[in-house]
């Protein structure tokens, strides 16, 4: 895998088989929370037993771009071995451990794509590099100057592509109960947990039913 420094365009969407979740077991109990009005930038879509597609089961993706035309988002908790020093060296010292890259989907696996959270809330400069996504979590242009972040962001992780749904496939699988949406946190970009605990973490946070499946397999066709 060799990433290249640059962010997918927002306005660039995937083919429809490109797109996230596909599988659903129909002997598990559909279990849909949230619906489409829900889905934003900085929202968490969390894959329910229902969704046994490999690529997805289990995991929790954050949102980074939804509109009529489609939504973008990267998967959070799977890190590569593929360390960022050895293709973005100058990005590296800004980076959360682990410093690697981590596996953001299955769409422009050769795309990476950056995100970071700042510390302050003050005015940044035009030229900083840094577009908004929700709260403090922003998408790092990684054609900019690491140096002239250092002392803004608080710290970055950088994916190697991205998980997205053409036009109507999310609706879809929302209320197919593959996903549930649910609020997510700015310490979810960066978190140390990874796979099977992350997901539980974020399943731990939220109520109901929601709270009792963090008990449950992350993965149930792991079992």
């Amino acid at each position: 895998m060799n990433p290249v420094p640059s962010s997918p365009d927002p306005e660039r969407r995937p083919a429809a088989g490109q797109a996230a979740g596909r599988g659903r077991r129909s002997v598990v109990p559909a279990l849909s929370v949230g619906c489409l009005d829900d889905v934003r930038p900085g929202s968490l879509l969390v894959a329910m037993p229902a969704l046994t597609d490999p690529t997805f089961a289990g995991v929790v993706v954050y949102v980074l771009d939804h509109s009529d035309t489609g939504t973008i988002g990267v998967v959070l908790g799977r890190p590569s071995e593929v360390r960022i020093g050895d293709v973005l060296p100058g990005w590296s010292e800004l980076a959360v451990e682990p410093a690697v890259f981590h596996v953001g989907g299955p769409c422009e696996t050769d795309t990476a794509l950056c995100l970071a959270t700042r510390g302050g809330d003050g005015p940044l400069p035009a030229d900083s590099g840094l577009r908004k996504v929700a709260g403090p979590v922003y998408l790092v242009d990684l054609d900019s100057d690491p140096d002239e972040l250092d002392g803004e962001i608080a710290g970055l992780r950088v994916f190697a592509g991205y998980a997205g749904w053409s036009h109507g496939q999310l609706a879809g699988e929302l209320a197919e109960g593959a996903w549930a949406c649910v609020s997510g946190s700015p310490g979810d970009v960066l978190a140390s947990s990874a796979g099977p605990d992350l997901w539980r973490s974020v399943l731990r946070r939220q109520s109901g039913r929601l709270a009792v499946l963090s008990t449950a397999p992350a993965d149930p066709s792991a079992n």
